[in-house]
């Protein structure tokens, strides 16, 4: 991306910040305060549990000899347990010598080995915890989609003499049942034109009415980085042709954008009532399939949905939490196929970000409400507590692996060995935070 295009004004900066800020330090307070109380419920005590690095800002010890602080640098987070050299976890052997086995016992290294792989796997288990959380809170309070699908409120459209209105349940559209627990990958199956035919429950009574496709050609979302809105779209805006092709339905759109290969197309455009023309150019990005997969496609960074705003109902809590874990695995599922897709090569490296990105997306995110900010901070913190997991020394993973090999060899590795490995793995921490960051300033 472009450096500059990222700083629009201070304001927008200074709200990208707080966001990002904000977002971190909810989900690095939730990873390290697993690290402490699972720690201190396995017997290990905890020296300082910081929220930031650098200089101390404010601190407070408790009554179990923690203490607790706020540092300058709000990018992160540690705690360090009683025989840690440092906030990684590395041990300190000069502090061990002469504590009686009572002391020992409380240290991060002297704790048998259950508690320490405990404590270890308590930070990215938490962030885990806080996604479920935070998907199954926001179902409980968003709602879901009501049984039948009823219109709460159509958006606006161009004038087609549609006859469908508020308050019909719909039953079948085209023929195809709303049933059909497949009827969102049955949409691009469907006539390509203006006018549907929608089967609704209305006063009771089945009747055929006529409507708008039901995912129009209507941008439901306008990435704020995308092309799209560079060019000047809205939310709202309906689009009514490409390079001079018709479009009604929003997979119209995907072939005859992508056919662009970049270069800038004629996009026709309606809002309140006025036509317009908007030059975009096309952005080349990998896309998530419904089936995990990816594909690399030229898009304008515009999303849809059906054309209207449906009626919801407060779900149980035990589906609410079925919602939470669904969403959980799922983001789980595609981040290990958006891995596995760079790695053979098959889409592009670019789809990892670093801080400037990341920061990004918590502003856009924060920009569009409190339920889109607080659904993209449960998003992070799965992708924080996967991160910690990587067998990289330095990690949550890394310390698991070592304590993996101490349970089958019956001995941890040697002091020397491990110091040679956390350097190792500081490297390669180091590595790929310059990999992302070059990532955020160069990639399109």
């Amino acid at each position: 991306m472009d450096f500059l295009g990222f700083l629009p004004s201070v304001g927008g900066v200074a709200f990208t910040i707080i966001a990002f800020i904000i977002a971190l330090s909810v989900i690095v307070a939730i990873h390290e305060y697993g690290h402490y109380i699972v720690g201190r419920w396995c017997g290990i005590k905890a020296d300082v549990f910081s929220l930031g690095f650098g200089p101390v800002l404010w601190s407070r010890p408790d009554k179990y000899g923690t203490q607790w602080q706020v540092a300058a640098l709000p990018f992160g987070g540690y705690v360090k347990f009683r025989g840690d050299s440092n906030a990684a976890s590395g041990k300190d052997a000069d502090a061990a010598e002469g504590l009686s086995a009572e002391e020992l016992r409380a240290t991060m290294h002297g704790a048998p080995l259950w508690a320490r792989a405990a404590t270890v796997a308590a930070g990215p288990i938490f962030n885990f915890v806080l996604s479920f959380l935070v998907f199954a809170g926001l179902a409980l309070s968003s709602g879901v989609a009501s049984d039948p699908l009823t219109i709460d409120e159509i958006y606006a459209l161009p004038d087609r003499g549609y006859e469908i209105a508020d308050g019909d349940a719909l039953l079948k559209v085209e023929g195809r049942s709303f049933d059909d627990p497949e009827i969102s990958a049955h949409i691009d199956t469907l006539p390509s034109q203006e006018t549907w035919t929608y089967t609704v429950l209305r006063d009771g009574a089945e009747v055929d009415v006529k409507g708008p496709p039901l995912s129009p050609a209507r941008a439901g979302f306008v990435d704020p980085t995308g092309a799209a809105h560079e060019a000047g779209m809205r939310e709202g805006d309906v689009i009514l042709s490409i390079s001079g092709s018709e479009v009604h339905r929003f997979g119209d759109m995907i072939d005859l954008v992508n056919a662009s290969e970049g270069q800038s197309i004629p996009v026709q455009i309606w809002r309140d009532g006025a036509e317009s023309t908007l030059n975009i150019a096309p952005r080349s990005r990998d896309i998530a399939n419904p089936d995990q997969t990816f594909e690399t496609r030229w898009v304008m960074g515009v999303n849809s949905d059906y054309f209207f705003d449906p009626q919801v109902e407060t779900p149980g809590v035990f589906e609410a939490m079925k919602i939470g874990v669904e969403r959980l695995v799922g983001f789980v599922t595609l981040t290990f196929s958006g891995l596995y897709h760079m790695i053979t090569g098959a889409i592009s490296s670019c789809g990892v970000s670093g801080p400037i990105g990341i920061a990004q997306m918590s502003g856009t995110a924060a920009s569009q409400g409190a339920g889109t900010f607080i659904m993209f901070i449960g998003i992070l913190s799965t992708a924080v507590g996967l991160l910690n997991l990587f067998p990289i020394p330095v990690l949550d993973g890394g310390h698991l692996v070592f304590h993996a090999y101490e349970a089958v060899t019956g001995k941890p590795p040697s002091d020397k060995a491990l110091k040679v490995l956390m350097t190792i793995g500081l490297t390669l921490l180091l590595s790929l935070m310059v990999f992302a960051v070059t990532n955020d300033l160069f990639c399109p």
